[in-house]
């Protein structure tokens, strides 16, 4: 209307062609960005945050998120935003035929070997500790909802380096398992942590957390159980040991029993054929001695 009303054209003729009325014309040419505006603003990009680090959240849990970073709005707002921008809880989208659709692998993966024959493998063996951390999330459910394990394993000697327990499935779960992990074991620039293509694992939380350890991630394909055989395979024995051998009431009671079981049973009491029968917590011990003297 500026360029027109230059040429000559005046602002009420161009109002009437275009069916518009001259007042709100008029406010939006003295404040073009409104104070709502603004504020609309603030909000969508702190939904936006929370949806790229948590693409199973729904509207609700997104606000939630929003809300703890400083932006309050109701949970309508947050669906209109997220339904104007198309911010959908993966798991609220149909599946295709195949199950769900993979995300994008936001590291290469590196524990791919190919051996003579030209077939493509995975190998998961270290030579020393903090050289290939595996991890992954495991859930149970109870009569007060399902709990969430995310579990970091040294391949090295088969401990758990690392873990975090939560009734929800956030991005923050890995992080928090993963800095467990790192504050346990100290030096632990340069390892490699191999995961599935999760979320969690994919999200900027945990990808800003790797980084900040100099630590290298790893990333297999989806729904194929043999990249990550040996955090399955603990899973597995966890499964056997504790998650099915009774109903749990309540979460902290599972809570403690997985504490339990990983502390006392699997690494102080449970011997492995691969580490020459000994438990993790005594390969270590004796692996870590030569060095120990050496320095």
């Amino acid at each position: 209307m500026t360029e027109l009303a230059v040429d000559g054209v005046p602002v009420t003729v161009t109002c009437r062609v275009l069916k518009l009325a001259r007042q709100p014309y008029y406010r939006w040419l003295a404040d073009p960005v409104t104070a709502r505006e603004v504020v609309e603003g603030y909000r969508t990009n702190a939904l936006f945050d929370a949806h790229q680090d948590d693409p199973e959240f729904g509207h609700r849990l997104l606000a939630d998120e929003a809300r703890d970073a400083g932006q309050v709005m109701a949970d309508r707002t947050a669906w209109r935003i997220c339904r104007d921008n198309s911010w959908w809880s993966a798991f609220g989208k149909k599946r295709a035929k195949n199950g769900k659709k993979p995300g994008p692998p936001v590291h290469d993966d590196l524990c791919t070997v190919t051996d003579d024959t030209g077939r493509i493998r995975h190998e998961f063996t270290a030579e020393e500790a903090n050289e290939l951390w595996l991890t992954d999330i495991t859930e149970h459910k109870t009569a007060e909802g399902t709990l969430y394990l995310c579990a970091i394993k040294d391949v090295f000697s088969n401990r758990i380096v690392g873990y975090s327990i939560d009734s929800r499935m956030k991005s923050t779960l890995a992080v928090n398992a993963l800095e467990n992990a790192v504050a346990m074991r100290g030096n632990v620039a340069g390892c490699v942590v191999h995961s599935d293509r999760g979320s969690q694992f994919r999200s900027r939380k945990f990808r800003r957390a790797l980084t900040r350890h100099r630590m290298v991630g790893s990333m297999g394909r989806v729904a194929s159980c043999g990249d990550n055989a040996a955090m399955e395979s603990f899973f597995s024995l966890l499964q056997k040991n504790v998650l099915d051998r009774r109903s749990w009431t309540t979460r902290e009671q599972l809570r403690i029993s997985i504490v339990t079981w990983i502390e006392r049973t699997y690494h102080r009491r449970r011997r492995q054929p691969r580490l020459g029968r000994l438990t993790p917590i005594e390969f270590e011990a004796i692996m870590n001695t030569p060095a120990t003297l050496a320095a």
